[in-house]
């Protein structure tokens, strides 16, 4: 027998790339931002308004008895459909196994998605309906269509102890970026360039990890 590898996507909300000396020269007097400020939407209390140079998906696959990250990626696409793939092929790449479970918000629910886990025989809880910031996912637009890959995922999900796997995904990933944001100090990107972006996306998930094998030494 051997143990359960679960894991949970998720994606770093409003991170954006800003050059330090951007932080201040776009805000007046009054702490309000001039054209083209950008106010970080989550929890606002603890964010600078900055100017927006590039917004970026962040992505993080963490495992779900660690919290350790066992894949990453960063793209400047607006979807995250695009991304399970990938996100995928890194953990079997890291972990030389695809894992036994993955679970996922809405920005990541689509048919081909939905065939990708199956294919690679994973235990799939991807949420179907609403999207990041409390708007619709592109799968919640139109009803789906009845026997799809979609509508068999949304009964699934309302079945009680399917139900109850998805919802470790709150317990598994959103720790994880509230340790990156509140405990690290990460606040935007600091380079700029979609690849220099990576490497520093790179460098704040092996710092995570690094403070997690250290804690528990």
């Amino acid at each position: 027998m051997y143990a359960t590898v679960r894991v949970s996507l998720g994606v770093i909300e409003d991170a954006v790339v800003v050059p330090l000396d951007a932080l201040t020269s776009q805000i007046d007097d009054k702490g309000v931002g001039k054209r083209g400020v950008y106010v970080i939407k989550g929890d606002r209390a603890h964010y600078t308004p900055v100017t927006v140079l590039g917004e970026h998906e962040a992505q993080a696959a963490v495992d779900g008895t660690a919290q350790i990250i066992v894949a990453h990626g960063l793209t400047n696409a607006s979807n995250d459909q695009a991304q399970l793939a990938p996100l995928l092929d890194a953990i079997r790449a890291n972990l030389g196994t695809n894992p036994d479970e993955v679970s996922a918000d809405a920005g990541y629910c689509s048919d081909a998605n939905l065939r990708t886990i199956i294919r690679r025989r994973i235990a799939g809880y991807i949420a179907t309906g609403r999207q990041k910031h409390g708007t619709k996912s592109a799968t919640s637009k139109k009803a789906a269509k009845p026997g799809s890959l979609i509508a068999r995922m949304s009964a699934k999900l309302k079945r009680a102890g399917y139900r109850s796997h998805y919802r470790l995904r709150k317990q598994i990933v959103e720790p994880v970026f509230g340790q990156i944001k509140q405990a690290r100090g990460f606040r935007q990107f600091l380079l700029r360039g979609l690849d220099k972006v990576k490497a520093e996306w790179a460098l704040i998930c092996t710092a995570h990890n690094l403070v997690k094998l250290a804690t528990a030494a």
